[in-house]
């Protein structure tokens, strides 16, 4: 099959005005990359202050921990630095290795997912090609996040397998875990640990960087899937429907979607814009009158409720609802 349509900047903008959306700063990605682990250690610094706080702080750096996936994302389409060097050294040490992931293995894997989004070769058509599904499946699929069930899956028995084979494998599955990523995964965490003990809570890499990457970081990973691509239609034909763009408020952005990810549908147009200009770019497609074409929801449990709710009235016995289950 042919790769998804895709829009020419050159028959929606002026170039003057095309090329802000272009240019990358030399500050702005480190200075992301430095915001999102000063907010984990902010967090969890709290919570070993005022323990009553911990439940909080788990959402919190759990969702931070999605921030450094997204971060990576965001190297994987060279945005944390005109440097190339300095864009795949942060994307991948400070961004991936954290939470298991391998900047290497994740960058063709994901540009083959812009070439051919929501078509049969696109490799993410696994997340979001079982919507809608039941609320029933929808609970049980989230009660496996927030229970630890789906990071033992990804992280530990996709980690096996995967050191074992050597080979970058379930990388659609979301984990990301391949054979390259172990090792630095696990060196990386032991000296979380050691540096939690040298500070004299030890505890506190278990209970805020474990707890939160086996709990909340799989549960709103699922969450930014299904909202990017789940119960979208018209890709095949209109490059404006390869995403859905979920307007987000500010709780959905400090617990769900960090660091602009909301802004799903504008990446896909123009996959090389920088994270933190594609709010600028969802105002001006609006000011031109493109949004009209786009899947834009007004926030995450409007696109949960299209999700699910869709599927309320599917039968045990159809296929769609044993593959959502």
């Amino acid at each position: 099959m042919p790769a998804a349509p895709r829009a020419r900047p050159a028959d929606l903008f002026a170039p003057e005005v095309w090329a802000r959306f272009q240019s990358r700063s030399r500050r702005i990605g480190p200075l992301l990359v430095a915001h999102c682990w000063a907010v984990i250690a902010l967090a969890a610094a709290a919570a070993v202050v005022w323990p009553i706080l911990i439940p909080l702080s788990v959402a919190v750096i759990g969702t931070r921990q999605l921030g450094l996936a997204i971060l990576m994302h965001e190297a994987a389409h060279g945005g944390l630095s005109p440097d190339r060097r300095l864009n795949d050294r942060l994307g991948h040490w400070l961004c991936a290795v954290p939470v298991g992931a391998s900047l290497t293995a994740y960058r063709p894997y994901h540009l083959a997912h812009h070439k051919f989004a929501q078509q049969p070769e696109d490799p993410d058509l696994v997340l979001s090609a079982p919507f809608p599904v039941t609320r029933a499946s929808l609970r049980r699929k989230i009660i496996r996040d927030l229970t630890g069930q789906t990071f033992f899956k990804q992280r530990v028995l996709f980690a096996l397998k995967a050191f074992r084979s050597r080979r970058d494998e379930d990388m659609a599955e979301g984990a990301v875990v391949t054979g390259r990523s172990v090792a630095p995964f696990l060196l990386v965490n032991a000296a979380l640990l050691g540096a939690a003990i040298l500070v004299g809570v030890w505890w506190a890499y278990f209970v805020l960087w474990l707890l939160p990457l086996a709990t909340w970081f799989p549960m709103v990973t699922r969450l930014r899937n299904i909202a990017e691509h789940a119960c979208v239609e018209g890709s095949a034909a209109d490059p404006f429907r390869a995403a859905r763009t979920t307007r987000a408020a500010w709780w959905e952005r400090a617990f769900i979607a960090p660091y602009w990810v909301n802004f799903h549908a504008e990446h896909h147009l123009f996959m090389w814009t920088p994270c933190y200009k594609l709010p600028m770019l969802h105002q001006k497609l609006e000011d031109l009158g493109y949004l009209d074409r786009m899947e834009v929801a007004p926030g995450y449990v409007s696109v949960l409720s299209k999700a699910s709710d869709a599927a309320s009235e599917v039968t045990p016995a159809d296929p769609v609802n044993r593959r959502g289950s």
